[in-house]
């Protein structure tokens, strides 16, 4: 659209930016515009959703690619350009496949027989994208999600032969797609089996193709499902919804959806299989003295009281707090990283104090410099 910034120039990277860029860049303008830091303020709540955006399509790279050709037209559904599922215009299954390499040939599937042309046949699977929070990642989601789809023609019923009127057999392969040719060569007679010409191998002709489907009997259909996310999801998994894809032919099974999922990244939270992590800022204070402190975890806020004397980089562990295990009743764990803030900026009054109770510490109170004193006297004897 006209009036939407470059992607790129949202993030504030490179066109070429890497995934770890785009991901750093992402979880930076996160944490600065969101809304619970900003509350009321709508302008940071429009630079949310405007860093959201971009950076959903920007670590999809199919995505990507569509708007590095196309721009903001290659991924806005209002120019067509929306999330493409595959299946359409492809071949539907590995028999497909085989019966377009030896049907080159003038064989049927395999080389050998050929299959019956209107015998039930499975449709292809589609591939979809669909981007969700890390949260719903960890709590699960019902997402209603639109795709393309081929589906039975509603108005001849799959038959591709207007109202009225039905195919007729193939007079000359009698219903198999396939003739059986012979030639005479210096070695004798040779007999091959070849797609026949008059039905295209279908074994049905139909004289007057129904106008909407022009005769296929399948149309290309925008469907709307309510897709259950399950708690526990990660970054680059596929979800597979059966029974969702293309609709088979001749009575056959419908294909499969298969939608790939990508977790946009959380500006408090960072996952590691399903555990999570989060750094907590404490004041001096509160780690010489121990203190409660609120964790948010991806449950809700849970209280922990810091011991007296927790060092920086101290790591306590939540058991149970993490997120949930796909298909599973049990959960991960949660760890709290602790960062002691030095305090800036002190008064001349507040720097005396500070002076006054250093002065009034002594050696016991610092294990670790004493500890350090001890190394720094033995590498100095190995020296001598």
């Amino acid at each position: 659209m006209a009036d939407k910034r470059d992607y790129y120039e949202v993030l504030g990277v490179q066109k070429g930016a890497s995934e770890d860029e785009l991901k750093k860049a992402f979880r930076k303008l996160a944490k600065q515009y969101h809304p619970d830091l900003h509350p009321g303020d709508k302008e940071a709540e429009e630079k949310f959703k405007e860093v959201n955006e971009a950076y959903e399509v920007l670590s999809d790279p199919e995505k990507r690619s569509r708007y590095d050709q196309f721009g903001h037209a290659g991924v806005d559904p209002n120019y067509g350009g929306g999330a493409g599922a595959g299946g359409f215009g492809g071949f539907g299954d590995m028999g497909d496949i085989f019966d377009s390499i030896f049907s080159g040939f003038g064989f049927g599937s395999g080389g050998g027989r050929a299959a019956n042309p209107n015998a039930p046949r499975r449709g292809a699977d589609i591939r979809a994208n669909l981007t969700i929070d890390f949260m719903e990642a960890c709590t699960g989601k019902k997402v209603k999600m639109k795709y393309p789809r081929s589906e039975s023609c509603p108005d001849c019923n799959g038959t591709g032969a207007a109202a009225g009127t039905s195919p007729k057999t193939c007079p000359d392969c009698h219903g198999t797609g396939t003739v059986r040719i012979s030639q005479r060569t210096p070695f004798g007679n040779i007999s091959q089996t070849a797609t026949c010409s008059r039905c295209g191998g279908k074994g049905r002709i139909v004289d007057n193709p129904c106008r909407t489907c022009s005769g296929q009997g399948m149309v290309k259909k925008t469907i709307e499902r309510d897709i259950d996310i399950p708690a526990g999801i990660d970054d680059g998994q596929t979800l597979r919804v059966a029974g969702e894809g293309n609709r088979g032919t001749n009575g056959g099974p419908s294909g499969d959806l298969h939608i790939n999922i990508t977790v946009r990244p959380d500006p408090i939270f960072e996952r590691d299989g399903y555990d999570v992590w989060t750094d907590i800022p404490i004041t001096y204070a509160q780690a010489t003295l121990g203190d409660e402190i609120t964790v948010p975890t991806v449950g809700g806020k849970v209280k922990y009281t810091v011991p007296e004397g927790t060092q920086n980089n101290t790591v306590f562990r939540l058991k149970g707090k993490g997120i949930k295990r796909l298909n599973r009743s049990d959960y991960g764990d949660h760890y709290v990283r602790i960062n002691v803030e030095v305090p800036r900026n002190l008064t001349r009054d507040q720097k005396e104090k500070l002076r006054e109770f250093e002065a009034s510490l002594n050696e016991k109170n610092y294990a670790k410099r004493n500890t350090f004193k001890d190394k720094l006297e033995k590498i100095k004897d190995i020296f001598k």
